[in-house]
């Protein structure tokens, strides 16, 4: 895992992004990392029959990025769920938007995720496939927060541990915001508050 590193945004009047606070990944970074990334995964999956499995939306920018640094083939295939309940410390009821179309039976499954923090998305996700008897079932996430997490799910691939900022961009938003960004950046804290 790389330590993270604060780099200062250049700011000017016709800013687009006046909220934004220092970049914690620029896209040099990012590009290095995911392509090391894809270099383990596939060493770690030579030779197996391996669906990559985006939990949207926010993981579309990472596993497109991550599937095109393959050198091995790799099924590609996505799932959402939304989860409500009293808290977010709380499993709550799970209902899924978009369900995967690819058996996974028999298969090497490689969940990739934007970022992990409490585990519980991925606790309810792992719940959702595991009867549906894949080979094996991976987690690779862009960023992880270790220290919040709830439930212990390892993730075995892992980008960057995240600051405790409040983090935008590359899939990361904020009210459907700075999805498009191709840098991780803090939100002023102010923004989030109101």
């Amino acid at each position: 895992m790389t330590p993270t590193a604060t780099h200062t945004r250049h700011t000017s009047a016709s800013d687009p992004f006046p909220e934004l606070g220092p970049i914690e990944f620029d896209a040099d970074r990012i590009r290095d990392r995911v392509q090391a990334l894809a270099e383990d995964i596939s060493d770690a999956y030579l030779g197996s029959d391996v669906v990559l499995v985006g939990i949207l939306p926010g993981a579309v920018m990472f596993v497109a990025d991550l599937l095109r640094s393959l050198s091995i083939q790799a099924g590609l295939d996505f799932i959402a769920i939304s989860r409500f309940g009293p808290s977010e410390s709380t499993q709550g009821a799970v209902h899924i938007l978009k369900d995967m179309e690819t058996p996974i039976g028999g298969k090497d499954v490689l969940l990739v995720e934007d970022i992990v923090d409490t585990g519980l998305t991925l606790h309810h996700i792992m719940g959702i496939l595991i009867p549906r008897q894949p080979a094996s079932i991976k987690v690779c996430a862009f960023l992880e927060r270790p220290a919040r997490r709830l439930v212990r799910i390892p993730v075995e691939f892992v980008g960057f541990e995240a600051p405790e900022a409040f983090l935008v961009g590359y899939g990361l938003q904020f009210e459907g915001r700075y999805r498009q960004l191709p840098y991780v950046a803090q939100l002023d804290e102010g923004v989030v508050a109101s």
